[in-house]
């Protein structure tokens, strides 16, 4: 039976659409991980729901433990993963409050462990191949609900994942650009790279809250513009998920 890990991102950790919900306490070989993790329900799927900045947001992205967060979802029983996340635009189409199912990712984080496998034995070397980092199942379900709800969305992009939590500079933003990036955030990268190590089907409903800081004539993204927009579109991103997460348990 499917058992749907969700992590949810900046303001998008609403822990009420959980039924029968209980607190989970875990630790792992990799530290705690980010936040209890919530067990509970949405339908008749079984869902594990992880705050990836702490229940209160008191943890920078670069701090974030996506080892221990990737390690305690799987020891729980998740067979998917769902993460949400806001992101900043780098294309003119994709404009604020706009969702995007990413496909790609461009890892270009710099401090963070981004494997499990620090040591190889001897015939057991880990290369994993990350060609298509994510679920194209998950994404094709994704998708589906979005064009059952009516819910608008960009079905491909590329998101790059920065350190932070600093923002780009105006160069980074037109050199990510020119990289081919669609997308920028600071945390889908290595949280993927892990997932896949694992084996666990992975996929991000990502929200564009800002134009970073490449377009002329819109103002350099602050945290009180991410916050402001994805506080007025974060009720799709719920219903999303209500119809995502049974749709997973079923065809996932």
């Amino acid at each position: 039976m499917a058992v749907i890990g969700l992590i949810g991102g900046s303001g998008l950790d609403d822990p009420d659409i959980l039924g029968d919900p209980s607190d989970v306490e875990m630790t792992t070989p990799y530290g705690d991980p980010s936040s209890p993790i919530q067990k509970g329900t949405i339908g008749n799927a079984r869902v594990l729901l992880l705050a990836r900045h702490g229940r209160q947001h008191t943890i920078p992205p670069t701090q974030v433990n996506n080892r221990a967060n990737i390690w305690a979802l799987r020891s729980a029983g998740a067979t998917h993963i769902v993460t949400t996340t806001a992101v900043g635009s780098l294309r003119e189409e994709i404009r604020p409050g706009d969702l995007a199912i990413v496909d790609q990712f461009i890892d270009f984080t710099r401090h963070r462990p981004v494997t499990f496998f620090e040591e190889f034995t001897p015939g057991d070397l880990k290369h994993t191949a990350m060609a298509d980092p994510f679920s194209e199942n998950l994404r094709k379900i994704i998708v589906g609900a979005c064009r059952d709800l009516e819910i608008p969305c960009h079905q491909s992009a590329t998101v790059i994942t920065i350190e932070g939590p600093r923002f780009s500079t105006r160069a980074e933003s037109h050199m990510f650009r020119a990289w081919g990036a669609d997308l920028i955030n600071m945390s889908i990268a290595p949280e993927c790279i892990l997932a896949n190590e694992f084996g666990i089907p992975y996929a991000s409903i990502a929200m564009s809250t800002d134009y970073d800081c490449w377009k002329e004539g819109e103002d350099p993204v602050t945290w009180e513009t991410v916050l402001k927009t994805f506080t007025e579109n974060a009720g799709k991103v719920t219903r999303l998920l209500l119809q995502v997460v049974p749709r997973i348990g079923i065809d996932g």
